[in-house]
């Protein structure tokens, strides 16, 4: 809260001096008082606080709330303006039956994807970003959107095998993805393509869809997930339970390279949960989103409660002096 003309409040000082004088006249007995009078005042001792002090002191009051309210206090309501340019993202993620490997303990590999690209999507907090899966085909999960709310559980509710098919098109999940950003006007353009396998599946090759992307402004970011040693790939048995098998690592690489460098992006490998976390935020200090936040402040008057506190304090001692303080002549 401020003041907006401060400079009022001087005349609190003849205020405080007209509450001396007053308090001083109260406390200053009236008239001759009778022999008998000393000893009942004795007796019976006067009141601490008389009507002329209590009038006093809502006069008082009054009158300095009034120069309070002359004072016009305002109350600051700050707000923020944003301008500048951020980056569109779209993330693509594999959810081909590969990904239930569990070499990303204690979560496989889709699992721990999802939790590193949540915390991500926390984190632009100005960017807009949109969600393509793939296995076999790929599908458009969320458009670019700047409700980080419904992207996040949108999120959640991905799964392995999501589209049907199983198999790996990224050639697909490329042009599906290029596609959502192909009408973007953002200062970047960006594709986080996040897989395990090797393109087997789908009409578009992966090289071909990198440099229809690149022909747009998108920039690629390629990430390998999975260990070099291969997963533990679960598979229930009706006598045993749950059995887990050890398959190859079937990571095309050279081909995630290629896509990556075609677009001018990167190529990175993420054996476990932690450089799964280290490559988000890699990409995250490599895409920055330019923004100018400009911060100014709208002020509301509070003047009229002062006003009005002041006026009801001064009739509340008009009403007092001429009803219960009333002197009889």
């Amino acid at each position: 809260m401020r003041l907006a003309d401060p400079w009022w409040l001087l005349l609190l000082l003849p205020v405080a001096a007209l509450g001396v004088l007053l308090w001083v006249r109260a406390r200053r007995p009236e008239g001759m008082p009778f022999p008998e009078q000393q000893g009942l005042d004795r007796a019976i001792p006067p009141a601490r606080f008389g009507p002329d002090e209590i009038l006093g002191a809502l006069i008082i009051l009054g009158l300095g709330l009034a120069v309070v309210a002359l004072s016009r206090p305002q109350l600051g309501l700050r707000t923020e303006q944003i301008t500048g340019k951020g980056v569109d993202i779209v993330l693509c993620l594999d959810t081909s039956g590969s990904m239930r490997s569990v070499d990303f303990k204690p979560q496989n590999r889709l699992g721990a994807a999802k939790e590193t690209a949540m915390k991500f999507i926390q984190n632009r907090k100005q960017d807009r970003l949109g969600l393509v899966v793939f296995g076999g085909t790929s599908l458009t999960v969320c458009p670019l959107t700047s409700d980080k709310k419904a992207l996040l559980e949108f999120m959640r509710h991905v799964r392995i095998d999501m589209t049907g098919v199983d198999g790996t098109a990224i050639g697909m999940a490329l042009a599906t993805a290029a596609d959502r950003l192909r009408e973007s006007q953002a200062a970047s353009k960006v594709i986080i393509l996040l897989t395990d396998g090797r393109n087997n599946m789908g009409e578009i090759n992966p090289l071909t869809a990198a440099k229809a992307a690149a022909a747009l402004g998108i920039k690629v970011y390629a990430i390998g997930a999975g260990s070099a040693q291969g997963g533990l790939m679960p598979y229930p048995d009706p006598l045993f339970g749950t059995r887990y098998v050890r398959t190859h690592d079937t990571l095309d690489e050279n081909m995630l390279r290629r896509v990556a460098g075609a677009t001018g992006g990167l190529y990175f490998r993420a054996k476990d949960v932690r450089g799964l976390e280290t490559v988000f935020s890699r990409i995250s200090d490599l895409e920055k989103s330019e923004y100018k936040i400009v911060e100014f402040t709208n002020y509301r008057d509070l003047y009229f409660g002062w006003l009005a506190a002041a006026w009801g304090l001064l009739a509340l001692a008009g009403m007092l002096r001429l009803t219960i303080f009333r002197r009889l002549p």
